[in-house]
């Protein structure tokens, strides 16, 4: 957008900032020199009117011919519009495209951040706010690319809508890679708490983040005889600046009105400067307003009603005139230098207010009443002129509760619009103002599930409040939608760490039910909640009665499949038979895939459910299911935009199937990428745990000790640990992490409450719960009979499991316990059983200890090349030194 402003007001404002313009410059220079040179973004920041409008459009000018430049701005009363200074950022490039070129050229971002950009029609689900922000970085990170050198304004940031800013302190991070100027320019303490926190992350990526000064004395002075001739005397000149206080906005409108009063710039006028001075904000700013005329007046309120990209004809019909009274009227306002002329960038013609100040005391004068009405009329209006619901509601969040059941649908409709592009907070700002209304007995509990339902990503104790009360309604929810809020209920219950309430809400509402599919589907997410609870307190009983219920199941439906995975979970963490294991698992897929409603992306029974199948494979060493079931996971929320914590824990699952193959540098760089896409979620998740837990193991295995350490410090794993269980276990990873780091106590200790959890449970999988083995190797010399009853003891759990991997394993515990014949006859054994396992890593560290206790070379030697493949460094140093020296080789 460009647009005619006073020339004193940039002129004023780019007295004294030869060094900010310096800045711009050489970075400008930087960009345009080279295609492949690193971005830049310069933050200008400072009170109202202190000039860093001028700047940008100093940047704008220097600019000009040189690069292509997309300029932005928030305004004050639209900050509820989601997305909307991002879409004025790119307006340019949007026209330029059609939709097929669009489409063309985002490719796999087009129906993730088109619906946010307006250029594509929304899906039928509710989109993922961080797919939404990444398909948005990278879909300029290519327009950026396309129109190098391209430089990126954005002014007023502190009024920029909050998916903006967050875009923007995402987009921030890739300047590095990206050739593109970015300028921002805010006021400091006027965003929202949530936009705060962006614009100092954006802050502290600028180089440099510069708060702007006012004006000194002798500028002012300067500028004050520029405007009013050099007659203007020193007493004048410094009166000017103690009135105005170096703002450069103020000063030269001083200077104006000075001009219009014909006041004669001397010393005996200096008096009358801090009178005129008034009329240039606040009440004084007003006043003159109201000196235009009724008519003009209402035009402006109409103008501060809109807030920005102010079309003249909307304008018009606002303010209940005719297009030629309204053009009368705006050049009397132009005259007053309150509006001005602004060329959009579709080449339409519209009015912006001079400065936000006057933007903001127009729009505060208007009569509370007034201003509410004309909310409602221009949400009318807006409507009228074929846009949307969502376009209209951030005027009809401002107006007053009136017991208006179409309201209420439109703000409905409103929040709708806002999840399908991504943006769950604008949508939970309709629906609670929609709740205000308020709305009519039968459609409030559908509100409320609604609100519940589009704050379950961004706020689960939120989600709690508002499906309880929905739950609580009356007249209430009920069918399937009843089922449906108890669901979500427990699952943001215990997505909050508050598994027993989740119980408690499933059990009163299965006593309701008949038997049936919808108190099935609440025994079953009963279950699945029970399944992952780390300190279950009648884990056998539990067990006892899910088999007997999911025995005779056949998978008919999608409830009996979901106990069939639940029943193959609670047997797989337990150590039961693994064949028996994995065909309850095989029996819950349709022809060896998920069945309808039962996808990575499917609402119904979310990620837990399909995370547990996964699982239940991935430890019975069905590596290759695993793998296909968790790589279809990544798939499905790239493809459907969900790059949160589904995405990274999916992603920790791909790698920890590479860690149980034994591809360690694989699993290492995939578990990596998991905790950071978690740490863009937040900290302290429980998808933390997982992935954090993973990756120790995986470093373990490689020998990284240190670099194990860092991870678990950074992530504070270890106690207090959560309440829902950890894949692999917790306790035994971190006893086994403290062991390989020299603090054999401590980790002897947290194999022990591993030992006890497993007892309460009456059972455990040797694998996913390696604590057994580590604790006997712990415990060897200083209680060597106990070492071998654990080891004896997860030889009869593995053997009972009955995989490769458990069986190998438990014999290569006792082996190492052993001498003599003994030790090398049960590593042979073990030999066998790991090379015939999916699991790499296991197979070359066994082959290496038989080597060393056979001395021989050529096991060794083999140990050392399977070390090496796995990315093993530390087994294959072992190797290597015991080759190295020789002794007794043979």
């Amino acid at each position: 957008m460009t647009q005619s402003r006073p020339d004193g007001a940039a002129s004023a404002a780019l007295w004294e900032r030869d060094k900010e313009i310096a800045v711009v410059e050489r970075a400008l220079a930087e960009l345009c020199g080279d295609a492949a040179s690193s971005g830049s973004l310069v933050v200008f920041r400072g009170e109202a009117g202190i000039g860093k409008t001028a700047l940008l459009e100093e940047v704008r000018r220097v600019a000009a011919g040189r690069a292509m430049v997309w300029s932005a701005r928030g305004g004050e009363t639209v900050t509820s519009v989601p997305f909307n200074v991002v879409r004025q950022l790119l307006q340019p490039a949007l026209l330029a495209l059609s939709q097929e070129e669009a489409r063309e050229y985002f490719g796999d971002w087009y129906e993730i951040a088109g619906p946010a950009l307006g250029i594509a029609e929304p899906g039928g689900r509710q989109a993922d706010p961080q797919g939404v922000r990444d398909g948005l970085v990278a879909a300029v990170s290519r327009l950026a690319r396309l129109h190098w050198p391209l430089v990126l304004l954005v002014d007023d940031a502190q009024w920029a809508d909050e998916e903006t800013l967050h875009w923007l302190a995402a987009f921030a991070e890739r300047l590095d890679d990206l050739p593109v100027l970015v300028v921002v320019a805010h006021r400091d303490g006027e965003a929202t708490a949530a936009s705060t926190g962006h614009l100092e992350a954006v802050g502290a990526a600028a180089r440099p983040r510069t708060t702007l000064s006012a004006l000194t004395p002798d500028a002012t002075a300067g500028l004050t005889r520029a405007t009013l001739g050099e007659h203007a005397d020193a007493p004048f000149c410094r009166e000017v600046w103690a009135v105005t206080g170096g703002n450069p906005y103020e000063t030269v409108e001083l200077l104006a009105k000075v001009q219009d009063s014909d006041l004669e710039p001397a010393e005996g006028s200096a008096g009358e400067l801090r009178a005129l001075n008034k009329s240039a904000r606040g009440r004084g700013l007003v006043d003159r307003l109201e000196g235009l005329g009724t008519d003009a007046t209402r035009l402006a309120w109409a103008a501060a009603i809109l807030g920005t990209r102010i079309a003249p004809e909307l304008a018009a019909r606002l303010a209940g005139m005719t297009p030629g009274e309204a053009g009368r009227c705006a050049e009397r306002l132009r005259g007053a230098r309150i509006l001005t002329d602004a060329t959009y960038e579709d080449g339409a013609a519209g009015l912006e207010f001079v400065h936000p100040l006057i933007a903001s005391a127009v729009y505060r004068s208007i009569p509370a009443a007034t201003r509410t009405a004309m909310h409602g009329q221009a949400a009318w209006a807006v409507t009228a002129s074929g846009h949307g619901a969502a376009a209209a509601s951030r005027h009809l969040l401002q107006v007053h509760p009136d017991d208006d059941p179409e309201l209420v649908e439109q703000l409905r409709t409103a929040a709708g619009e806002h999840l399908a592009v991504g943006a769950p907070e604008a949508a939970r700002r309709c629906l609670e103002r929609a709740l205000q209304e308020p709305p009519l007995p039968d459609v409030r509990s559908e509100l409320l599930y609604e609100l519940g339902c589009a704050t379950l990503l961004t706020s689960p104790a939120v989600t709690i409040g508002y499906l309880r009360q929905a739950l609580d309604a009356k007249p209430g929810l009920d069918g399937d939608a009843r089922v449906d809020a108890v669901c979500r209920l427990s699952q943001a219950l215990v997505h909050n760490n508050q598994l027993e309430e989740a119980l408690r809400e499933i059990d009163a509402e299965a006593a309701r039910l008949d038997p049936g599919p919808a108190r099935l589907r609440l025994q079953a997410m009963r279950y699945m909640w029970e399944g992952i609870h780390a300190g279950e307190e009648d884990s056998p009983g539990r067990s006892r009665s899910l088999a007997a219920l999911a025995g005779s199941l056949t998978g008919r439906d999608n409830p009996e499949r979901v106990l069939l995975v639940l029943r193959a979970f609670d047997a797989m963490t337990r150590g039961e038979n693994a064949e028996v294991v994995v065909e309850l698992c095989d029996r819950s897929l349709v022809n060896e895939r998920l069945a309808p409603g039962l996808g990575w992306t499917d609402p119904e029974w979310g990620f837990e459910l399909l995370a547990m199948l996964g699982s239940a494979y991935l430890f019975s060493d069905r590596l290759d299911r695993a793998e296909s079931l968790f790589t279809e996971a990544v798939r499905a929320y790239e493809t459907a935009g969900w790059s949160g914590g589904h995405l990274a824990l999916a992603h920790a699952f791909v790698g920890y199937v590479h860690r149980r193959r034994g591809r360690l540098t694989d699993a290492e760089a995939v578990l990596r990428e998991s905790l950071r896409l978690a740490d863009r979620v937040g900290r302290g998740l429980p998808m933390h745990w997982d992935a954090a837990c993973m990756l120790i193991d995986t470093l373990v295995a490689r020998g990284r000790i240190g670099e194990a350490m860092e991870i678990a410090d950074r992530y504070s794993f270890g106690p207090p640990y959560p309440s829902t269980i950890v894949l692999p276990d917790a306790h035994s990873v971190r006893g086994r992490l403290l062991v390989a780091a020299g603090r054999t106590e401590e980790g002897v200790s947290e194999l022990e409450a591993a030992a006890k959890a497993a007892t309460a449970r009456g059972g455990h999988n040797t694998i996913m719960a390696p604590w057994a083995c580590d604790l006997a190797r712990a415990l060897a010399t200083e209680d060597p009979e106990r070492a071998r009853e654990l080891a004896a003891d997860a030889r009869l759990q593995a053997e009972r499991f009955g995989t490769d991997t458990a069986i190998g394993e438990a014999l290569r515990c006792e082996a190492a316990l052993e001498t003599g014949q003994r030790s090398l006859t049960l590593y042979a054994k073990s030999v066998t059983y790991l090379e015939a396992s999916p699991c790499a890593y296991e197979h070359a560290a066994v082959r290496v200890e038989y080597g060393i206790a056979a001395r021989s070379v050529a096991e060794l030697t083999r140990g050392l090349t399977l070390a090496r493949s796995c990315g093993a460094d530390g087994l294959a140093a072992r190797a290597r030194e015991v080759l190295d020296t020789g002794r007794g080789l043979r």
